[in-house]
């Protein structure tokens, strides 16, 4: 198996740890079923694939075997987060039929840790997914892991999120604070329910806790007004009910 080796990072800070600690908790309250759950935003940029790295480490930490399979073959930044001596074969190499699964996925120096790396970027990324060897890869991971944690390319731009949703148990959405409409952002969670996606709920992504009205949110107060019956970092799963309760 690859091995990998996380690039160490400054940037972590004691809420950014509490707040992914507090999405992975939800997340679990969603019930034992939810094992495949894929992350996908309306843009570039707006930290899906951040905080979809952090919530497979969380998960790990805890304790649990999980992979995180990086599925945005067509911008990854993944590769960007860690080193490695050797070259590495990622998603692309198995779906092709080059490679094994077992060759393709890297241990990292995280324990309970592996990933699955993008591989080099096809011409044609939807067509790999919708085959037999990608919906049995993933029943593969199922059977050897706890958790398997799906990044997937942004919304706006293509069709892979709402193709990838049909192989996962849920979804979540991430909302990059201030730089997408709220009216958007509905647009683009209502378009992944049509999928046939369960979505889980939404994660704010950059959010400044200096402003006490988004600190908040930060914790845990739901936000309900301003995007419909999904909530923020704390409240995965609140029911509209409590929605309402709050409007």
């Amino acid at each position: 198996m690859q091995k990998v080796e996380f690039i160490k990072s400054s940037s972590d800070t004691f809420q950014k740890t509490e707040a992914i600690k507090n999405l992975r908790t939800n997340l679990q309250f969603c019930g034992a079923d939810i094992r495949v759950i894929m992350l996908t935003s309306t843009f570039p940029g707006e930290g899906k694939s951040s905080t979809s790295i952090e919530l497979a480490k969380s998960f790990a930490e805890l304790g649990k075997r999980t992979v995180f399979v990086d599925c945005d073959l067509r911008k990854s930044v993944s590769l960007s987060w860690f080193t490695s001596d050797e070259r590495l074969y990622g998603l692309t190499h198995f779906l092709s039929g080059m490679q094994n699964l077992e060759n393709c996925i890297c241990e990292t120096d995280v324990p309970n840790l592996h990933i699955l790396f993008p591989g080099v970027c096809p011409p044609n990324p939807v067509e790999l997914f919708n085959t037999k060897r990608f919906s049995a890869m993933i029943n593969a991971l199922k059977e050897h892991y706890s958790f398997v944690i799906i990044d997937t390319p942004p919304m706006a731009n293509v069709v892979d999120a709402a193709v990838l949703s049909q192989y996962c148990d849920g979804s979540v959405f991430v909302i990059s604070q201030g730089n997408v409409r709220y009216r958007l952002a509905q647009k683009m969670i209502e378009q992944l329910g049509r999928s046939g996606s369960k979505v889980l709920g939404v994660t704010f992504n950059k959010v400044d806790s200096k402003q006490n009205y988004l600190q908040k949110s930060y914790y845990g107060r739901f936000y309900g007004k301003k995007y419909g019956k999904y909530g923020g970092y704390g409240n995965y799963g609140r029911s509209d009910r409590n929605s309402e309760e709050e409007k």
